[in-house]
């Protein structure tokens, strides 16, 4: 193995360009395919929303970004960076610490200009299977369609010697399940579906979840809702106020709905409600990969993949990057597509198929001891550090301090706890990053 290779990457957002960049440093022929128009993946804020607006029925027209048109970055900037290529305050854009979803989608089009990665791209290819067709050659057939003038589908068929899935996981909701959902008569609607909140006047809404998009969402609709009640799963908790606003309320997850419109929580309140607003995260979705079941999805567990990018026994040929969650995301995406890239080049060299999958066995057996559920095996909010460390040491890389330092809880938390819900405009966080980048 070694030498260039004509490699497919799915997807043109964060993922899908830093693979193709680092790809292309190594001398491999790629390209990118892209279902949208233009970059971005899950930045690209769309107004539109689906027509099932829980994202229950698969013949839908997905909408693939799940941005609210009010997202602000929760994490500072300087850690949204590339090694060599910063995520610095332009002339004309959100000046801000912790800008809007607006400017992070300018510095991923600037990052595919200034690194001639847009004539790679195919846009408009929405690719509808990856089967591996010939084990010996490891040679792969993407199958992508174009919507034509007249609004007919093209369908085309290319062959590639590598294939690295970079089509994000922010599409394809998690509902919560609670007896009742289904004959309940009011609105009810994932997360992934909202935009703004003027919808939401006079309602009475309960919001299930508690994660980033939860507390953002529940913030924007209750000065103009009649009430809020979140659903958190919080063991033993009270009845509370939430946050500063006089009109919303916490309580535990929702025990059942009636035909009525009554919501029953656990902690045994009732109230009539109109709409449920489902912030309960997203499913892995690779719908298009035929892989004779040597990759599945198990209780949101894509695998079996070594160290989350390798399935064992068709690496290097088939590759994951940007799988991992409650991490700084950016950072070990770029550290990822540098290890697909070296290791398709030969720079790097994989472990044998068995040791391989004797790491991700070793994986499965520790997180079954420990009491963590299969859905949590691709976070990585306690192995931050060493996750990147180990990256690094398979790239020879010296890391800045700051992204062996700061991580996204480290980041999140210091600023809640020292300013509150507002730490996005309270927080000097430009200065803690410096001084946490120039120590010793």
């Amino acid at each position: 193995m070694g030498g260039s290779y004509k490699v497919a990457v799915i997807g043109a957002g964060t993922a899908g360009l830093v693979t193709a960049r680092e790809l292309q440093r190594e001398g491999h022929r790629i390209t990118v395919f892209e279902k949208a128009d233009e970059v971005g993946g899950t930045w690209l804020y769309n107004p539109r929303v689906e027509t099932d607006r829980l994202g229950l029925d698969p013949n839908r027209e997905i909408v693939h970004s799940s941005l609210y048109k009010s997202t602000r970055v929760n994490i500072p900037r300087q850690t949204m960076s590339f090694l060599d290529y910063p995520f610095v305050k332009k002339e004309g854009g959100d000046p801000r610490t912790f800008p809007g979803h607006a400017e992070v989608l300018r510095f991923l089009q600037d990052f595919a200009r200034d690194f001639g990665l847009m004539e790679l791209i195919r846009f408009g290819h929405e690719v509808v299977r990856v089967e591996l067709f010939n084990e010996a050659t490891h040679e792969w057939v993407v199958q992508t369609r174009t919507r034509e003038r007249d609004s007919t589908w093209e369908s085309k068929e290319q062959v590639f010697e590598a294939v690295v899935i970079c089509n994000g996981n922010f599409t394809e909701p998690i509902v919560a399940e609670f007896p009742g959902r289904d004959i309940w008569p009011g609105l009810q609607m994932h997360c992934h579906n909202y935009r703004t909140p003027e919808q939401f006047k006079n309602n009475r809404v309960v919001l299930i979840g508690n994660g980033p998009s939860a507390v953002d969402i529940l913030k924007e609709i209750s000065p103009l809702a009649k009430q809020v009640h979140q659903a958190v799963r919080t063991p033993s908790f009270q009845l509370v106020k939430g946050g500063t606003y006089n009109n919303a309320w916490q309580h535990s997850m929702i025990e059942c709905a009636h035909k009525d419109g009554k919501v029953v929580f656990k902690d045994g309140t009732i109230v009539d409600a109109d709409v449920i607003i489902h912030c309960t995260g997203y499913k892995y979705h690779y719908p298009f990969l035929k892989s004779n079941g040597v990759v599945t999805v198990d209780d949101n567990r894509v695998g079996p993949l070594y160290k989350h990018v390798f399935p064992p026994s068709l690496a290097p040929w088939l590759s994951f990057v940007g799988l991992n969650y409650r991490v700084v995301i950016f950072k070990v995406m770029e550290l990822q597509a540098k290890w697909v890239a070296k290791v398709l080049s030969g720079t790097v060299e994989l472990p044998s198929r068995e040791a391989m999958m004797s790491s991700v066995e070793e994986l499965y057996s520790k997180m079954e001891k420990t009491g963590l559920p299969k859905h949590h095996t691709h976070s990585l909010q306690n192995d931050e550090v060493e996750y990147v460390s180990w990256l690094a040491a398979q790239l020879n890389l010296r890391l800045p301090k700051m992204w062996k330092e700061i991580t996204l809880f480290s980041t999140i938390l210091k600023g809640i706890f020292e300013n509150g819900d507002n730490y996005r405009d309270k927080w000097d966080a430009d200065t803690w990053i410096q001084e946490i980048d120039s120590s010793d």
